[in-house]
């Protein structure tokens, strides 16, 4: 199947059975949905969803959390990765977002990525998110995704993997289809063992292609070809007799 094509089915699967799909996160505006993302860096939105109620019970705004400091805002995101350097983020971010953006959550990728704990794929998040731009944020999920479907060729890299999916999806799927790459790679193609037995989409499945035809051509060969019964048995090795016997 042809790269356009494989875009192609992608775009119609998903735009008919998951038209609406969106971040999985728990959030009521652009501040909280900044934060929530900063602190979901290797981390499962599940977790980040039971901490932030009360965390922003605490700092319900830009201004609450720049007077604060990282050591109070530790106490409230313990149990979730890395909450040490994710304090000092978030308090950063919010004092940044205080001094220069007038407590508001810029709209410009450039100017995300100045805020402390944001780097690309979160203001790719935030702008597609909150202000409905084409952007591709390439998380684990995206990336293996991607990947395996067959939509990237030898994108070995966050950044490759963002331009070539930008280059060949619609422009008005951008930012919807970074949400159903990644509830894919969540729920069904897993990073160990995907659920292939239970995807959809395995007719434009670079992955399963592969792994299928090889399963293919392997049981083929083992019924086409008799076991030399003879020279194993010759070998005086009891355990081959025992595993011919229940071949």
């Amino acid at each position: 199947m042809l790269k356009k094509e494989r875009y192609r089915e992608f775009v119609n699967y998903f735009s008919t059975h998951n038209p609406d799909a969106q971040t999985e996160l728990n959030y009521r505006n652009p501040y909280e949905l900044l934060v929530a993302v900063i602190l979901s860096a290797q981390c499962t939105d599940k977790r980040i969803n039971q901490v932030t109620p009360t965390l922003f019970e605490r700092f319900p705004d830009v201004e609450s959390l720049a007077a604060s400091n990282p050591e109070e805002v530790f106490t409230y995101i313990r149990s979730v990765s890395y909450p040490n350097n994710k304090a000092k983020h978030l308090v950063g971010m919010a004092q940044k977002l205080l001094s220069e953006f007038s407590s508001e959550v810029p709209e410009k990728i450039e100017d995300l990525i100045k805020l402390p704990g944001v780097g690309r794929k979160t203001a790719n998040v935030i702008s597609s998110v909150v202000f409905h731009q084409p952007a591709m944020a390439v998380d684990t999920h995206v990336f293996r995704v991607s990947n395996r479907l067959g939509l990237t060729s030898n994108a070995t890299t966050p950044l490759a993997v963002e331009k070539q999916l930008v280059q060949y999806l619609p422009k008005d799927t951008i930012a919807i289809a970074h949400h159903w790459l990644i509830l894919h790679g969540r729920y069904i193609c897993l990073a160990r063992k995907p659920k292939c037995e239970e995807c959809p989409i395995t007719h434009m499945c670079r992955y399963f292609e592969k792994t299928h035809k090889t399963l293919s051509i392997d049981i083929s060969a083992n019924k086409s070809e008799e076991p030399d019964v003879l020279d194993i048995k010759d070998t005086g090795n009891p355990n081959l007799r025992k595993l011919i016997k229940r071949l």
